[in-house]
């Protein structure tokens, strides 16, 4: 277990630092507190992006109680989500957060002739124009780096299949990052 959280904590570091390259040659940013694309009700998650953040709740014995939350929730709005949280943005478990909640913004798809195209918000394209049509040319003609989103789910992918061949959505996902981490710790005397 921990070796599984530790191979996807190395890939989320690495994607990190990618999306500060691409932020600083780009210019590109959140605007500070949005969080607006966290309020989708149909963001889908695997198991695997949230074992570290199912690890550390075993850890701070806070499992249990999460996972009651989780089930009672009727929501579709993931659970980490605090809308009245003050800051930069809303995400109270920012360090544990999901790949697709680290990509989106951030990164680039490829697209059914092979090209990179970048993928963020509509608060990005409308009030950071200058910056965005500049970093779209750019990502278009390969001219910069940007993270590119299946190959970190590629990355992910290769450290567990089981654990990454579905895809839930993110409440979901994140319940079952809990139950597998709760049995994985079940059976042993950890």
């Amino acid at each position: 277990m921990e070796e599984r959280v530790q191979a996807v904590e190395q890939v989320f570091e690495k994607l990190d630092q990618e999306i500060a390259q691409f932020q600083g040659w780009s210019g590109l940013h959140c605007k500070w507190g949005c969080g607006k694309c966290c309020f989708k009700p149909d963001i889908e998650a695997t198991i695997l992006e949230f074992l570290p953040f199912a690890h550390a709740l075993y850890h701070a014995d806070q499992a249990f109680a999460w996972l009651e939350k989780l089930k009672q929730s009727s929501g579709s709005i993931c659970l980490i989500l605090n809308p009245t949280q003050s800051g930069a943005g809303l995400c109270t478990e920012y360090k544990h957060r999901g790949l697709i909640c680290r990509l989106f913004g951030f990164s680039a798809r490829t697209n059914k002739h092979g090209r990179k195209e970048l993928v963020t918000c509509e608060i990005i394209k409308t009030e950071q124009a200058d910056q965005y049509t500049l970093a779209h040319e750019k990502v278009e003609q390969e001219k910069e780096s940007i993270p590119v989103m299946h190959q970190y789910y590629m990355q992910l992918h290769a450290i567990d299949y089981e654990l990454t061949k579905d895809f839930y959505p993110i409440n979901q996902a994140i319940r079952k990052a809990i139950e597998t981490v709760l049995a994985w710790y079940a059976y042993r005397n950890d």
